[in-house]
């Protein structure tokens, strides 16, 4: 994993937050780590003789994160926020905003408190590809345990916001933080910490490098092989068949684009067994890749019922975990045509091309997952809270 640190480029730096501007970038370049909005960071400043969290706001992508995209809170509400022993995510971004000393401001990251638990000033956080691999496997919190010994604080899976926050709050009370290197969040990523920005960013580095090369070499990916390829027929009549479920009233709004990557058509001629492993990578990606994805067999003459097969198949999930939400549109965001490749549906080139890159990254994760003893993600029931979060729910009934 390439570290992007540049010295002479930091000693032109000389604020607290330009310098987490820089290393969020340099975080944000490599999409092993983070991608399209995922991860967030944080520095620990003094404003007007306040304590201020600038943390990572909503919306804006490590990548090309500029100093207004990070939002300044007031540290010591949200350390007083980890102490409240139930707190609703709607209530604890509405506090947060309280919180805030610049009301222009993005909304803070719901893992802001998190952030603010963590007593070192610079805090690091991605989803790095490897670590989250190697914990989607049967055996991963064991693997993971033995590359990181005791460097490392490892966290059970919890949905993130408040009750992630409350129970890094619980499990680090007591801890000595001056021996600890990392944090792992089991399915879901990595943190590392320091007072210094570049020994922060060293340390993602290192910890999440060890976990890609142990993942690269203890597994293989498959090469494709030739086959037949899509026809536009059969591309046109799946397209129509998703949009008059997926935008009923304005059909022809909806894209369909095949995944130009090798890594697509590999995944796609795997055994049918390997292929129904298909999940998320990590949690966020589900709100824009649903939780699964639709399988094909490629005969045209079966679409119809392999597409109302996965409707039935999502409505009767709902069911299943629903306490009240409001159901999605189950259309499939995005499909595998066995033994040819993949496409995603979306309303924008934007939208589609940001799935394609989540299916790719996930496609080697599964593949690579495989020679670990399979790939091992979350629950139904887990992805189902993810993806029906109340804080996405809210924003429906507005709408």
């Amino acid at each position: 994993m390439e570290n992007f640190w540049n010295d002479a480029e930091a000693a032109n730096i000389s604020t607290d937050l330009d310098m987490r501007v820089y290393t969020s970038r340099l975080l944000g370049k490599d999409t092993n780590l983070v991608m399209h909005g995922g991860g967030n960071t944080s520095v620990k400043s003094n404003v007007d003789g306040e304590d201020i969290l600038y943390v990572k706001g909503s919306g804006w992508d490590l990548e090309t994160i500029e100093p207004e995209g990070f939002a300044p809170v007031k540290l010591n509400a949200l350390l007083e926020m980890a102490k409240q022993p139930h707190l609703s995510d709607t209530d604890m971004v509405a506090q947060q905003r309280q919180a805030m000393i610049n009301p222009e401001a993005p909304n803070p990251s719901v893992e802001a408190i998190l952030h603010a638990i963590i007593p070192f000033k610079f805090v690091d956080h991605t989803h790095a590809d490897a670590l989250v691999t190697i914990s989607n496997t049967p055996d991963g919190k064991a693997i993971l345990e033995k590359l990181y010994g005791n460097r490392v604080v490892f966290v059970p899976y919890v949905m993130p916001g408040f009750i992630l926050a409350k129970a890094v709050y619980e499990q680090t009370k007591a801890i000595d933080w001056s021996n600890i290197e990392g944090m792992v969040l089991e399915h879901h990523g990595l943190f590392t910490f320091s007072d210094s920005a570049k020994t922060a960013y060293d340390k993602m580095i290192e910890l999440a490098g060890l976990a890609e090369n142990y993942l690269y070499e203890k597994t293989q990916l498959p090469n494709p092989l030739p086959s037949e390829g899509v026809t536009e027929s059969y591309l046109s009549q799946l397209t129509t068949a998703i949009a008059q479920i997926k935008c009923p009233d304005a059909p022809e709004t909806i894209l369909a684009m095949i995944n130009p990557f090798s890594t697509a058509k590999a995944f796609a001629q795997r055994d049918e067994a390997v292929l129904k492993q298909a999940s998320v990578l990590t949690p966020d990606h589900i709100i824009r890749t649903k939780q699964k994805p639709l399988i094909l067999s490629g005969d045209p003459e079966l679409i119809d019922r392999e597409l109302d097969a996965y409707v039935t198949a999502y409505q009767h999930y709902f069911d299943q975990y629903q306490t009240g939400e409001t159901c999605l549109n189950p259309a499939p965001n995005y499909a595998i045509i066995q033994g040819e490749g993949s496409l995603a549906f979306g309303q924008t080139e934007k939208e589609v091309s940001i799935i394609q890159d989540i299916n790719i990254h996930t496609f080697e994760a599964i593949m690579r997952a495989q020679d670990l003893g399979g790939y091992a993600p979350l629950s139904d029931a887990e992805l189902f809270e993810m993806e029906y979060w109340e804080l996405e729910q809210a924003k429906l009934k507005k709408a």
